[in-house]
């Protein structure tokens, strides 16, 4: 997979990021609750690691471990968030990460956008498995994964550290038996 593809849900396109989104991605991962509920991001975010992040894509999709789609509204194209899946090629199975800014909380879009990468994933990159997880203290990533048929797996104790401070991490997984099945019933 030597280019990532255009996806697109109802409301979303989902593409590759290029150079110029460094400034859209600077101005939403800066703000403190977006570093706060996710695992990777750092507070304070600044311009030149939006360009670094973004310089990382193309490499590691051409080594086949990472696809990491722009999440933008179909009506005018803004920038509103990332969606990933981390591929561990030997095993067949990928981490799947996102964020979305703030403005566009709690309206269905990192659903949305998760669900299609996580159809991608299964039919593009012949995954067999895809997992995430969430912290307990951010149940609307939970959420998330729980409507795009992901099952709670278990938590893994005092796992990472977030400022300074050990926490859980809830892990979710589907199969893509599981997916393939859940997907022809719904």
């Amino acid at each position: 997979m030597a280019v990532l593809p255009v996806l697109e849900t109802p409301r979303l396109i989902l593409r590759s990021f290029v150079p110029e989104d460094a400034a859209a991605v600077t101005e939403l991962a800066a703000d403190r609750r977006i570093a706060d509920t996710t695992l990777n991001i750092p507070h304070p975010y600044d311009l030149r690691m939006a360009e670094e992040w973004i310089g990382t894509h193309a490499q590691r999709l051409a080594n086949g471990e990472q696809a990491a789609f722009a999440v933008t509204l179909k009506s005018n194209l803004a920038l509103i968030g990332a969606v990933s899946l981390g591929i561990e090629r030997r095993f067949r199975r990928a981490n799947l990460g996102y964020w979305i800014g703030v403005p566009w909380w709690h309206q269905g879009y990192a659903t949305e956008a998760a669900r299609v990468v996580v159809d991608f994933g299964f039919a593009e990159c012949r995954l067999h498995r895809v997992h995430a997880v969430h912290l307990p203290r951010n149940p609307a990533s939970g959420r998330v994964l729980q409507k795009i048929g992901m099952q709670q797996e278990g938590v893994q104790r005092e796992h990472t550290c977030k400022n300074d401070v050990y926490e859980d991490l809830v892990l979710y997984g589907v199969l893509q038996r599981q997916w393939q099945t859940d997907k022809d019933y719904s």
